[in-house]
């Protein structure tokens, strides 16, 4: 009689924990699946380029502006520069209170818009090439 109410315990519970394991299973696959519509839909237009900047700094754009406390919409890379030099010096631990990690911070922010503006100037000159290229400098004598 014990083994026979054992055996019952046995087989109650392995059903117990195969189901909770099951359900547990389905609830990361669902919560992998958001995270990843979450991780798209941060990054705006799905811009391969943008998202391997993001993949290597760590960092959007949006939060190396606030990092660098610079405006999106009007800036510079001497204002950008200047920022980092301030922000880079307050942080400095061997000044006292500052701390390494926001030092790193501040310099994956830099890197990060560095990054961005290096990529939209390409941008600008691939379409300049596209619209130059077009048979409208001067022609080649053929020899």
């Amino acid at each position: 009689m014990a083994h026979r109410l054992l055996a019952q315990v046995v087989i109650v519970g392995t059903q117990v924990f195969g189901r909770a394991f099951v359900q547990a299973w389905k609830q990361a696959a669902a919560n992998s699946r958001a995270a990843g519509a979450g991780a798209a839909a941060a990054t705006g237009t799905g811009n391969a380029v943008k998202d391997a900047i993001t993949r290597q700094t760590g960092l959007t754009s949006d939060e190396a502006f606030q990092i660098l406390n610079v405006e999106k919409g009007n800036f510079n890379l001497d204002e950008i520069k200047s920022r980092h030099d301030k922000l880079f010096d307050i942080n400095d631990p061997k000044k006292g209170s500052g701390s390494l990690y926001l030092q790193s911070k501040v310099v994956r922010a830099l890197e990060r818009l560095q990054m961005e503006i290096a990529q939209k100037a390409a941008e600008g000159k691939a379409a300049e090439d596209a619209q130059g290229g077009s048979g409208s400098g001067p022609s080649q004598p053929s020899a």
